[in-house]
């Protein structure tokens, strides 16, 4: 291997020592960063980029976008920039398609860049940190109403295989709005590792609400390097923090699905061999997730907010296992999927008891969303916890055998689901009509049985 001395400390080096699937092994390197992006010209002169994975003595290991097929060892020139992996960022991006390294993909010219960004981010200081506020309205009634999502707050999903995340998550990116600010608001969506036809399903559902122009979509399909899949995310990260904290809009962004992205990982890490841990992934799963999930927040003195609705996958619908464990020790939160619901037609089949927003108690009631919130929200929750244990006895005495006040708060879970929980995919409720609904299936249980709102509240609202 020879080595060019070029100026502005760029290094070019001929040659390579070995390969390694997607990754490669160059030998008799200086000055080389972890982390640094790597361009490669192979034979038929096409050029290729990659990063630095791993940096020991004088020898680094690089990953390259789009694989290395068609590399040989002795023929490629290998330039080691000086720089991180960045991103051409500007508002134009709203209304456009990229590939999960930010590339258009939507057969429409380049945009003239305002920006080159870092993909890796700038570090917040917890100080300058504001705590997160102000409702972000879905039009999902068990969101909106029991498991509030709140603006700068990081609410994941957990969803298992075969439940609808994709078709929840284009009703989340298609509906949700600041009510009252709503120029200002905008999507930035992120698939990871997709089909080609649930990517093309999202495209459809964006274009056919007329929402396209206000989301920026960044799609890494399946066939794609895993390497792309770990740059998506971070990608769509930069693009909403350019929209939010230099153009001042408030920026909701979707990750879907980060049990992928996890995978991806876990992958690179195999190949890199190093010591594995839970499940085999590596030792720095929880930081590097931190490292993604940590960009969302609002920043003091500045208009703009990033608030993060990650979706992932859980393996045998185990909550327990290391991506969502990890990921709920980092967020606010957690929206969850139940299978049960979903084979009884039940759509969103969103679980009432596991499901929780940590934020929604500071953010809704007076002034902040309706007075009644709070407590109607509290009482749902008491009232489907109490139809849980009735089922569970029903199954050991017989339906028949129970009560009449059990009998009553049966009637009203299966109201709750077949109402409250279940709307159509393309049905857009304002909260109000989430509340008033609640309060007619309160409704059906007696009044002394509603200890968690006022007398004041069952006067304004009961039978109504």
């Amino acid at each position: 291997m020879t080595e060019k001395v070029l100026p502005f400390q760029n290094r070019e080096y001929i040659g390579i020592h070995e390969v390694m699937g997607p990754l490669f092994v160059i030998e008799q390197v200086h000055d080389v960063g972890y982390n640094e992006l790597v361009e490669i010209v192979d034979e038929r002169g096409q050029t290729k980029l990659g990063i630095t994975l791993e940096v020991a003595r004088n020898m680094a290991v690089v990953q390259i976008f789009g694989g290395t097929g068609g590399l040989s060892l002795a023929a490629p020139r290998v330039k080691f920039t000086g720089r991180s992996f960045e991103l051409p960022v500007a508002a134009a991006m709203l209304g456009r398609v990229f590939n999960g390294l930010g590339q258009p993909i939507d057969g429409m010219p380049k945009f003239i860049p305002e920006k080159i960004a870092d993909v890796n981010g700038l570090p917040i200081n917890p100080t300058a940190r504001d705590y997160p506020n102000r409702f972000i309205q879905t039009g999902i009634s068990s969101i909106d109403a029991m498991n509030t999502l709140v603006r700068g707050q990081k609410l994941p999903i957990f969803s298992g295989n075969g439940l609808p995340h994709d078709i929840l998550a284009a009703q989340i990116a298609r509906q949700a709005r600041i009510i009252g600010d709503d120029d200002g608001f905008a999507v930035v969506f992120a698939a990871m590792g997709v089909k080609h036809d649930v990517a093309q399903f999202f495209i459809d559902s964006f274009e056919e609400s007329g929402v396209l122009g206000k989301v920026v979509t960044f799609l890494s399909l399946a066939d794609a390097p895993s390497i792309e899949r770990i740059m998506t995310p971070r990608a769509a990260l930069t693009c909403a923090e350019f929209l939010a904290f230099e153009k001042g809009m408030h920026i909701l962004v979707i990750l879907t699905d980060m049990g992928n992205y996890c995978e991806a990982l876990r992958e690179i890490a195999t190949l890199r061999g190093e010591i594995p841990a839970r499940k085999g992934y590596p030792g720095y799963l929880y930081s590097d997730l931190a490292s993604l999930y940590e960009r969302a927040g609002l920043i003091k003195g500045l208009k703009g907010s990033i608030t993060q609705m990650p979706i992932l996958t859980m393996p045998n619908d185990d909550i327990t296992h290391p991506v969502p464990d990890l990921t709920g020790y980092i967020t606010e939160g957690q929206i969850v999927l139940e299978r049960e619901l979903s084979q009884k037609g039940i759509y969103p089949p969103i679980s009432g008891l596991p499901s929780l927003s940590r934020l929604m108690k500071d953010n809704i009631g007076h002034g902040l969303t309706r007075d009644d919130h709070p407590h109607l929200a509290s009482q749902l929750f008491a009232c489907y916890a109490r139809v849980k244990d009735v089922r569970a006895l029903a199954l050991v005495i017989g339906e028949e055998e129970l009560p009449a006040l059990d009998r009553k708060y049966l009637e009203f879970g299966e109201a709750f689901e077949r109402q409250f929980l279940s709307q159509g995919r393309y049905e857009d409720r304002s909260l109000d009509q989430s509340l008033d609904l609640g309060w007619k299936l309160l409704s059906l249980l007696p009044q002394d049985e509603l200890h968690r709102i006022t007398g004041e509240e069952i006067s304004k609202f009961y039978g109504k």
